[in-house]
């Protein structure tokens, strides 16, 4: 094999993963995100760098962001929600947190593969990215040429930039308006 043909063969596996992602769910999050106060976002590993890139590009919009877990976050309450990507909804670092934001009244919004999972099931908004992985047992049509979790991984991230313009749609925000936002203390 060569690198192209490894290339081609992950883009029709995010083609046909993020093909699936349900436009209704994707909207209940926007939704969620604009009714916010304030935004809080949560991952670990690879997902959790999606997330924390996701936190980024809501700051260039506009919106306040806070990464959990970061020294400068405040404390959540009942106007806010938490944003969370885990692709098998159970890490139970996150699900300590979905847990706290629950019992405070915060919308939570999960991004992941099991619907089902202990997040699951304290979220408001699920958004499904069904990408295989070997962290859960299903038979999705398909398997991924690659390791554990890069999927979904990347999926999420591909997701994340799709509700940022959904977001610059509904908030008539423009590339150049959320440059004047990017660092300049770099």
């Amino acid at each position: 094999m060569n690198i192209q043909t490894y290339i081609s063969q992950i883009l029709d596996e995010l083609g046909e993963t993020v093909g699936h992602v349900c436009d209704s769910s994707a909207e209940k999050l926007v939704d969620a995100i604009m009714d916010a106060q304030m935004v809080f976002v949560a991952g670990a590993g690879r997902s959790g760098l999606a997330m924390k890139s996701f936190a980024m590009r809501l700051m260039h919009i506009g919106f306040e962001t806070y990464v959990v877990g970061e020294t400068v976050t405040p404390s959540i309450t009942n106007k806010d929600v938490l944003l969370i990507g885990s692709g098998s909804g159970s890490t139970s670092s996150l699900v300590t947190s979905a847990s706290k934001a629950e019992a405070i009244g915060a919308t939570i919004c999960l991004l992941t593969i099991d619907e089902n999972s202990p997040i699951g099931k304290l979220a408001d908004v699920v958004l499904t990215i069904p990408a295989p992985t070997p962290k859960i047992d299903r038979d999705l049509g398909f398997r991924s040429v690659q390791p554990m979790g890069a999927l979904f991984e990347q999926s999420l991230l591909l997701t994340l930039d799709a509700i940022i313009l959904l977001l610059m749609e509904k908030t008539g925000k423009t590339p150049e308006s959320m440059f004047n936002r990017h660092a300049n203390l770099e």
